[in-house]
């Protein structure tokens, strides 16, 4: 909970919480409350982009004056670091590379561990000497056993571990989580109690720390693509799409295409021949599979410690319930195949496979690529129910 009695605040005194700022409402109101559980506070912008968007305006100007106004309000220091060329080293070429190469990659998850929980946690814990670094995500940190472990937030529809998996134990000690405990109707309560100036402000839903583009346009003042051919699996050709590193598996808007019937999905693609794939209906059995490998597993407690077989939940999208399954193996590489009970829709290659024991997050991995579709294998789709889905 938030609050604390009068004896725990008194304790906080000596602590002090450097606070990544962002802007947003989140941030505000876990630097708010953290000075409310009486810890020394101090508040620590990133400017991870300096370029402006296509009208002209500069986002992370605009969110450090929200900053300087939430921490002037709440009566805390604040100070703005640039890792400018840190994101775009270890960021955002890992992100335009993937894309070029015909995929959809996560970048938030590459930015919570290059960013976020290094350099920015380096400077906060390491150089500016404080005892904790505070951030607005909506999950939790909790001592099981003895070990610092990730837990999801309180709020299940903003819980946000599928995009911290990577970080360690060891990290999580010095972490602050100062709303996971509490649902998002209490954050924007709490901004507006207090007067802050991001107390309606919109959440922030476009590339992180880049902000909201026109994704096309914007992708494309950095890589070529060329135009090619949507064709169904009969190689049927049905339209011509503007590039096929554009396209995510189980996409359906966007794609231009018509017609009586079902409407149209993204069912695969050939990267080298530039084709999109795709098929009618939501449930085309080409979308789903039963299994998967992948790659680069990390585990929150450093090294995978349960015997194999071993069953547990798993999400490979950020918005899907968690959903049963089974690790298979894993090599000592950090390659695993899994397998679940239960079809799994629009598994995509370059997304993460994250995995659960109840609340805690054990750790993830990058998927390599989907096992066999149904339509592949010839089986007919069946046990299907909206857990499945987003």
């Amino acid at each position: 909970m938030w609050n604390l009695s009068e004896k725990e605040k008194k304790k906080n005194t000596e602590k002090t919480v450097v606070v990544g700022m962002s802007g947003g409402v989140d941030s505000s109101v876990s630097a708010l409350i953290l000075k409310e559980q009486g810890y020394k506070v101090i508040g620590l912008f990133m400017k991870n982009w300096d370029e402006k968007d296509e009208n002209g305006v500069c986002q992370a100007s605009k969110d450090y004056k929200d900053v300087v106004s939430v921490c002037e309000k709440i009566g805390i220091p604040y100070y703005s670091v640039e890792f400018i060329e840190e994101y775009k080293k270890n960021v955002f070429q890992d992100f335009l590379k993937e894309y070029e190469s015909g995929y959809t990659p996560n970048p938030d998850v590459l930015c919570n561990r290059e960013i976020k929980f290094k350099v920015f946690f380096n400077k906060a814990i390491k150089e500016l000497g404080a005892d904790y670094l505070a951030t607005g995500h909506y999950c939790q940190s909790q001592l099981i056993e003895g070990k610092s472990c990730l837990v999801k937030g309180v709020d299940k529809s903003k819980d946000q571990s599928y995009f911290l998996y990577t970080i360690k134990s060891e990290i999580l000690e010095k972490v602050l989580f100062p709303i996971g405990g509490i649902e998002k109707k209490l954050v924007r309560e709490l901004a507006q109690k207090y007067d802050l100036s991001t107390k309606y402000k919109k959440d922030s839903t476009g590339i992180c720390f880049i902000g909201e583009r026109n994704f096309k346009k914007f992708l494309g003042q950095y890589i070529h693509f060329s135009k090619g051919l949507f064709k169904t699996l009969d190689g049927e050709v049905v339209g011509e799409h503007t590039g096929s590193s554009y396209y995510t598996l189980g996409q359906r808007k966007g794609l231009g295409l018509g017609g009586p019937g079902k409407p149209w999905f993204v069912l695969s693609k050939d990267i080298k021949e530039n084709v999109v794939y795709v098929g009618r209906g939501e449930e085309h059995p080409a979308l789903y599979t039963d299994s998967l490998t992948a790659t680069e597993s990390s585990w929150v407690g450093g090294t995978f410690k349960f015997e194999l077989p071993f069953t547990c939940k798993a999400k490979v999208r950020y918005r899907q319930l968690d959903q049963d399954c089974t690790i298979e193996s894993l090599d000592s590489d950090g390659r695993l195949c899994v397998r679940f009970e239960k079809p799994q829709r629009a598994v995509t290659p370059r997304q993460s496979i994250v995995f659960y024991q109840g609340e805690t997050c054990l750790g993830g991995a990058m998927i390599e690529r989907p096992g066999d579709s149904y339509h592949e294998r010839g089986k007919v789709l069946t046990n299907l129910d909206e857990d499945t889905h987003d």
